[in-house]
């Protein structure tokens, strides 16, 4: 019994010196780890803070997209940045953010660069597609839409792109009178072959196309849009068939039934225009 119990004391001495010894190791090895997290920390800070990391000037700025509307001049005048400036001072997000809030700016990314040290800028632009005059109730509004139908200010965007052509599309009516389908009727005049010059939402009722063969009366905006254009770009011979100043307005109301309304009586076309028109 006597020597079990002294072989069991030396085991535990050991085995005591063993668990001391391992505890060594995992401080001098938390040290050392200490150490290099802090040395590595404090290279990094070292190098951050080296005037190499620094913004000095708009060339610095590189403007990826194929701006068409905005010059790289213009988009860099937009920018809230002073110089010089530190570039681990400078916050992307908050730069993005303020591009689009620009309204000729849909998206915008910002991205630190490191070598050479600068910022790279990518923007979207919206490049609008009709001018609007939105009635008030002292004057007009104008105003311009772009595909999507998100509507920007005349004057700002003239402001920044002086030398711009305006777009020959004109949108008479609220902003609430053509949001709704505003993307789908543009879609559908823009790939037509007949010209469409104005597009009047006064009448919720009726929407009133101006083109080249007259006015074309559409009635309550719907789904049936597409059809409608699609018949619209049936008739483009009509004016080769009747005197156009005689007409007063094309009814597309009922896209399977188009009727021409003339001066003093109706035309009734065919039933159904022929796909070969």
């Amino acid at each position: 019994m006597a020597g079990i119990i002294s072989v069991s004391r030396t085991d535990l001495a050991q085995r005591r010196k063993k668990l001391r010894r391992q505890r060594q190791m995992r401080i001098i090895q938390a040290i050392w780890r200490t150490f290099a997290i802090t040395g590595l920390a404090s290279g990094l800070l070292w190098v951050a803070v080296q005037p190499v990391w620094v913004l000095k000037t708009p060339k610095q700025i590189v403007m990826k997209s194929g701006n068409q509307l905005l010059s790289d001049e213009t988009t860099q005048s937009l920018l809230v940045l002073s110089y010089p400036q530190s570039l681990w001072r400078i916050e992307p997000a908050a730069i993005a953010n303020s591009l689009k809030k620009q309204p000729t700016i849909a998206q915008a990314i910002v991205k630190r660069r490191l070598f050479p040290p600068g910022l790279i800028i990518e923007i979207q632009e919206r490049v609008p597609v009709a001018v609007t005059q939105t009635p008030g109730n002292k004057k007009v509004t104008i105003g311009l839409l772009d595909a999507s139908g998100v509507w920007m200010p005349l004057e700002k965007y003239t402001s920044l792109n002086p030398t711009k052509k305006l777009p020959n599309l004109r949108v008479i009516g609220l902003p609430k009178q053509y949001c709704l389908y505003w993307t789908q009727l543009h879609q559908a005049v823009s790939q037509s072959p007949v010209k469409v010059m104005e597009i009047n939402c006064q009448n919720p009722t009726n929407l009133i196309l101006k083109t080249e063969l007259g006015n074309v009366h559409l009635g309550v905006p719907g789904p049936q849009l597409s059809e409608q254009i699609k018949v619209l770009a049936q008739m483009r011979h009509l004016a080769a068939k009747l005197n156009s100043g005689e007409i007063e307005y094309i009814d597309l109301k009922n896209p399977e039934f188009p009727l021409v309304q003339m001066n003093q009586k109706d035309l009734k076309l065919t039933p159904k225009i022929p796909k070969n028109i």
